[in-house]
């Protein structure tokens, strides 16, 4: 008994079971870590190689909208008979199909064609992985998991960006997409064996139902309302109502009942995630505009902060990681606290009068309680879904994340346009974080109506 209630050590994770899934798993979290801080880093200078300054946007977009299908269509082929397996190779294999083709584009189209399949395959791996550790690591050993989930995202954070900018000063913005190949095919073959291994799973009952067209309709959803809000004006309102609706329509069917007015147990997971992920999302996409219009820093000095963000949340996650009896109710309303703290301080970030050091304590702050509650978020996800609809509710908790989050970054974008300006943005950001802080107290008032049970 004593040793059953012993932490979980890191050598969980190292076992002769574990040992090829923990490679296999924290490779392609990497890879893709890699690739999202890489990508936006040397977006600018491949546009214009590509003479396609006028579509800055839509390799972004062209990413999300595929990702968003690919979640969706990914999470229900895993609940059907042997699709994890099939999801676990066909996801990385797709992936490295759309580097090779955006490494070898020579016009716009190709290089959107491109990332229309990184988006595929990463929509697809990433649900795919995080059924696999649910179905490999037991619950007392998931946090350990996680953690290092958490942990493989510090070197691409710090690294990433400085290591994609020389990449691409020196051999060429091709290298940033074509270097990542091998680590894809590394990737790749080691899932193989793990795949091998998997049994057939029990298929669902039918009443969880996610096809094509409803993927499509969120996935023309959340397009709208981003592109509404990057380019806003008049028609951007009728583009917003299409997403809307769109949305309204897709989240009806890809949401657990009840998700919108935050029922105890798995739909309150699904709308902490949404408010969790909204709320952090509009903080990393408008703080380095604060640092740089508001306080004069730098361009590389500006995104310093989300780094800080990056080496907390590693941090919280290691910890919570040791303590895998914590409560995980408790976890989560600790999480949301911090950040509703954190985006205080944004809030007073965005005067010019408040010191902008301030923002790096509040960063570490906000990666704490990312740290804290999101991996409290997938082990809770997992014990309220019955393992036959794990793949519909982990496609969902994805979802509602990059639907709110698409949300909030939008309504930052609004407020922008309303009461300031890019060069001016103090009115707007202060807005925006002290609406962003009421909904992360939202979500430890969500979570307080909810029985702790550990």
């Amino acid at each position: 008994m004593i040793v059953e209630d012993r932490p979980e050590s890191w050598s969980v994770l190292w076992t002769r079971s574990h040992r090829t899934t923990t490679i296999a798993s924290l490779l392609v979290v990497t890879l893709v870590a890699f690739e999202s801080m890489g990508v936006a880093t040397a977006m600018p200078t491949m546009v214009a190689a590509l003479r396609g300054q006028s579509l800055y946007s839509w390799p972004f977009l062209a990413f999300l909208v595929a990702s968003v299908v690919a979640t969706v269509l990914s999470g229900r082929i895993c609940d059907r008979g042997r699709g994890l397996a099939g999801s676990l190779l066909a996801g990385p294999a797709i992936f490295a199909g759309g580097l090779l083709v955006c490494g070898a584009a020579r016009n716009m189209p190709m290089l959107l064609a491109g990332r229309v399949l990184q988006g595929l395959g990463s929509g697809t791996v990433l649900v795919a992985v995080s059924l696999l550790i649910a179905l490999v690591f037991t619950d007392r050993e998931r946090p350990v998991m996680y953690a290092a989930n958490a942990a493989a995202w510090i070197l691409p954070a710090v690294a990433g960006p400085f290591v994609a900018g020389l990449v691409t000063e020196r051999l060429g913005w091709r290298w940033v997409f074509l270097g990542l190949v091998p680590l894809a095919l590394l990737g790749l073959g080691l899932l193989v064996p793990v795949a091998r291994r998997l049994g057939p799973r029990r298929r669902t009952d039918g009443r969880r139902r996610a096809g094509v067209l409803v993927a499509a309709a969120a996935a023309l959803g959340v397009t709208a309302l981003t592109w509404a809000a990057q380019h806003p004006s008049a028609s951007a309102v009728a583009y917003a109502t299409i997403g809307v609706v769109a949305l309204a329509f897709a989240l009806r069917n890809l949401l657990p009942s009840g998700t919108l007015t935050a029922r105890p147990g798995l739909p309150t997971v699904i709308a902490s995630r949404a408010l969790l992920g909204g709320a952090f999302a509009g903080l990393e996409a408008y703080l380095p505009l604060t640092m740089a219009e508001v306080h004069g820093y730098s361009p590389a000095l500006a995104g310093l902060p989300l780094t800080v963000n990056a080496l907390g949340w590693s941090a919280a996650s290691a910890v919570q990681g040791r303590h895998p009896d914590w409560s995980r109710e408790a976890a989560l309303r600790t999480g949301f606290g911090l950040l509703a703290l954190a985006l205080v301080i944004f809030a007073f970030v965005s005067q010019p009068w408040f010191p902008g050091w301030a923002a790096f304590p509040g960063c570490a702050i906000a990666g704490a309680g990312m740290g804290t509650a999101y991996p409290s978020l997938s082990l809770l996800l997992l014990r309220f879904s019955p393992v036959a609809e794990r793949g519909f509710n982990t496609s969902a908790l994805q979802l509602a994340d990059w639907v709110f989050s698409a949300v909030t970054v939008g309504f930052g974008g609004v407020l922008l346009g309303l009461v300031a300006s890019a060069r001016h943005p103090s009115a707007a950001m202060t807005v925006l974080a002290v609406c962003l802080a009421g909904v992360a107290l939202l979500g430890v008032f969500v979570t307080r109506r909810w029985p702790a049970h550990g």
